[in-house]
């Protein structure tokens, strides 16, 4: 004769009981609080951005108040074929592409300093990092008027007092009419480094140190460790500092408008000060919104890849 035996209790398993399906209600009630910012959110940034989307349909200069027209996609045609706009991408990626590499290589070469100890590291970290705290615009007037100046600007105040040593008298340069773009990567490179710096320090502190301990042990110098070891460590952050920093640096305006100002002719003018110049000199706001769009495109584009690289980082700490 067989007996059935009793339902288990989850009491006596240790196993809690699995809550109840939450109504529909509950859930709303749960997400009442996040509606104002929900709200917010769309309120300030999506219908600014589908106005942008109607307003680029238009023929409408505001000289011409009478005659605005609805072009359909005309604008991005001129988009795409400016002679203007098309200097403007390609001086966007230059300056995008120098200052993401320079900054990324500089701030591998801090990371790698800062993860050893020494004395006064504390200290050194947040001096390093203060350049990134400046403001944008505070931080394109110091470069321009403190050390490109060709009158008292630091580095043609330090060549000629240099020159004067031996006798001599430094060139005076003027850096910015020069050398436009190299000044604004080098002004824009300074303020990015320390932002590339925080996260290869982040990664390299994320390394574990009983395999490089063991690499150690077992003969491999120091250029080895870093090239077989840490370098393929690092690979997800350097794509992180890499996507992160193109998405803003993409963006830049207030170092062109305020160093060059897309001088000299237009060798540094970028695709934001392009837009700034067709909006406020042109006065075509249809081609001015066209633009827009497709710098945001451009710009979701790559932040969707770096959010995607962001979670996958957070699935490898979270597999460890």
């Amino acid at each position: 004769m067989t007996t059935l035996a009793p339902p288990a209790d989850p009491t006596r398993t240790g196993r809690p009981e699995a809550p109840p399906p939450a109504s529909g209600a509950s859930k709303w009630l749960r997400r009442a609080p996040l509606l104002p910012a929900l709200v917010f959110a769309i309120v300030v940034t999506q219908l600014p951005f589908l106005v942008t989307l109607v307003i680029s349909t238009f023929s409408w200069n505001i000289l011409r108040p009478g005659e605005r027209a609805f072009v359909w996609f005309s604008n991005y045609g001129v988009v795409f074929t400016d002679p203007r706009l098309r200097a403007a991408v390609v001086n966007t990626v230059v300056l995008t592409v120098s200052v993401v590499l320079l900054s990324l290589v500089l701030g591998l070469v801090l990371a790698v300093l800062l993860d050893r100890r020494f004395p006064g590291r504390g200290v050194a970290r947040t001096l390093l990092i203060a350049p990134f705290l400046v403001m944008p615009v505070a931080a394109a007037l110091l470069w321009k008027h403190a050390i490109y100046n060709p009158t008292y600007g630091l580095i043609n105040g330090s060549v000629n007092w240099i020159a004067q040593l031996f006798g001599g008298t430094g060139p005076t340069i003027d850096w910015v009419s020069t050398f436009p773009m190299a000044a604004l990567v080098i002004a824009l490179a300074w303020q990015w480094t320390p932002f590339m710096m925080l996260i290869l320090l982040a990664g390299l502190q994320s390394q574990p140190g009983d395999v490089i301990e063991a690499a150690t042990l077992d003969g491999a110098s120091g250029w080895q460790i870093f090239r077989f070891m840490t370098i393929p460590h690092l690979r997800q952050y350097l794509e992180l500092g890499i996507l992160l920093g193109s998405v803003y640096i993409v963006q830049t305006f207030d170092h062109v408008f305020t160093i060059t100002q897309g001088g000299p002719g237009s060798a540094t003018t970028n695709l934001p000060y392009e837009i700034y110049l067709t909006t406020f000199r042109k006065y075509e706001y249809g081609e001015a919104a066209a633009a827009g769009v497709v710098v945001v495109i451009g710009t979701i584009i790559i932040a969707t890849f770096a959010l995607r690289l962001i979670s996958s980082l957070f699935q490898e700490e979270v597999g460890r």
